[in-house]
């Protein structure tokens, strides 16, 4: 599709707070060739994230971080804590790579060996704006653990360090149940065999 198949009527925002809600009226092009009508759709504008899963091959083991989250509250998940892999929205000025790379450091005190780019995915493309840079961290797992977030962010986190087989296990019992994790241990499961012997 080109720019001559799509044409964007207007645009305003009915809301804006931590995040924005933008409305468009727009039409476009149809697999046959006509136009639909003049469509209004609702966009949910977040901003784009990276996130990024700490690995240890040398011991086999991962880092994911625990927090209360309220949409898991509002959607009635088991739990409002999740266990996430580290991730952030990505600032002006900040690469997805440099937002990985200060995730790790502010939400795991750790810094990555190596860093190695996974995916860039829409988590939501039907609603939601934002696009995820996603990475695997090679990293000493041997002293992380407990508590950390930046304070004028309200950010309390609690570090998990756990082996891979257990991680992995506990995302099949829909404990670890959100996207990005599930990307990052699934991706951890086809190459961890040559992440471990490298």
């Amino acid at each position: 599709m080109s720019a001559s198949d799509h044409e964007i009527i207007s645009v305003d925002t009915p809301f804006r707070g931590f995040f924005r809600i933008d409305r468009y009226r727009l039409r476009h092009r149809r697999f046959t060739g006509d136009w639909t009508p003049e469509l209004e759709r609702e966009i949910f504008v977040r901003g784009h994230a990276a996130g990024v899963i700490p690995y240890d091959p040398k011991l086999d083991r991962v880092l994911v971080v625990e927090q209360f989250r309220t949409p898991a509250l509002v959607a009635g998940r088991p739990s409002p804590l999740t266990l996430e892999v580290p991730a952030g929205i990505i600032p002006k000025g900040e690469t997805p790579e440099d937002v990985a790379r200060r995730e790790l450091q502010e939400e795991a005190g750790l810094t990555a060996k190596e860093l190695i780019p996974l995916y860039t995915f829409m988590p939501s493309p039907g609603g939601c704006s934002e696009t995820v840079w996603l990475y695997a961290a090679l990293v000493d797992l041997s002293n992380a653990g407990g508590l950390a977030g930046v304070a004028d962010e309200d950010e309390d986190i609690r570090i998990v360090v756990m082996d891979f087989d257990d991680a992995f296990a506990r995302m099949l019992r829909g404990e670890i149940d959100n996207a990005i994790s599930i990307m990052s241990l699934q991706w951890l499961a086809l190459n961890r065999p040559r992440l471990r012997k490298a």
